[in-house]
Formats: structure tokens, C-alpha cells, sequence
């Protein structure tokens, strides 16, 4: 098969922001996982590094400054059209920890929605599995 039928999986950074004993999340408006909540994140550009991407995207989907810390996991989108064996998406995120700066979540870009969620409203909110298990894995969930 050639290059241009399966162009590969794209890079992703998604960013776990926490303001005391809050996380944020936004409420995806575009495919895929539209209408879920997750963490913010997005496509890293050609040139950019990770840190930077993670950085980026925090401040266009959610408005908020934040510094970027280290890696704590990775998550793989990988959906299939429902009528052939071909991806939908595929995405490969690497996720980081970030430490709250500034600003207060107002959505933009990708983002129908943007908030604060302590850990006791979690558990009505419909999240990504990625941001589930992460949340969880961290005593959030």
C-alpha cells in the first residue's frame, strides 16, 4: 500500500492542569470523542517541540497560562470507520502535568466547553477512556 493511502498516526500532546484540588477539562467540540470531556491537547506543528505544543494548546482551548512539566503518560486514539477495516483516527498524545499560571478557562479553538472539575464531580461527567484511566491512575476517578 502506498504512503498516501495511510498517511500514518499524528502526533498529539494532551496536558493535565491542576489548580489545587481542580483539574481541568474541556468538552471536545470536534470529532473525535465530540461532546466528551477530556484533557486539553491537540496536534503538535512541524518545528514545535512537545513542551511547547502542550503549552500552546492549553492556552487556545482552554485561555489559560500554565507551565508544562513532565511527561506523565501517553494515549493512543485509534478509531475505525464502522463499515471498513480503515482508521477514522489515529493519534498518538503524549501527556504531560502542568502547573496553573494564570487566567481563568474560557473555551476556544477545539473546545465547546472549558471548567474545573473537582474530584467528587467526576464521577458525572462523561470523560475519554485516556482521561478516565489517567484520572483514576492519579486518585482523581
Amino acid at each position: 500500500m502506498s504512503s498516501a493511502s495511510h498517511p500514518g498516526p499524528i502526533l498529539g500532546v494532551s496536558t493535565l492542569v491542576q489548580r489545587e484540588d481542580a483539574v481541568l477539562l474541556v468538552r471536545r467540540a470536534k470529532a473525535p470523542y465530540r461532546g466528551v470531556w477530556a484533557f486539553p491537547g491537540g496536534k503538535v506543528e512541524f518545528g514545535e517541540s512537545l513542551k511547547a505544543a502542550a503549552k500552546r494548546e492549553v492556552l487556545e482551548e482552554a485561555g489559560l497560562e500554565v507551565d508544562i512539566g513532565e511527561q506523565i503518560d501517553r494515549a493512543e486514539i485509534l478509531q475505525r470507520h464502522e463499515t471498513a477495516d480503515v482508521a477514522a483516527h489515529h493519534y498518538v498524545l503524549i501527556v504531560f502535568a502542568a502547573r496553573y499560571t494564570g487566567g481563568e478557562p474560557k473555551a476556544g479553538d477545539d473546545a465547546g466547553e472549558a471548567r474545573w472539575f473537582r474530584a467528587a464531580e467526576l464521577q458525572s461527567v462523561e470523560t475519554t477512556p485516556d482521561t478516565g484511566r489517567i484520572l483514576a491512575r492519579l486518585g482523581f476517578g
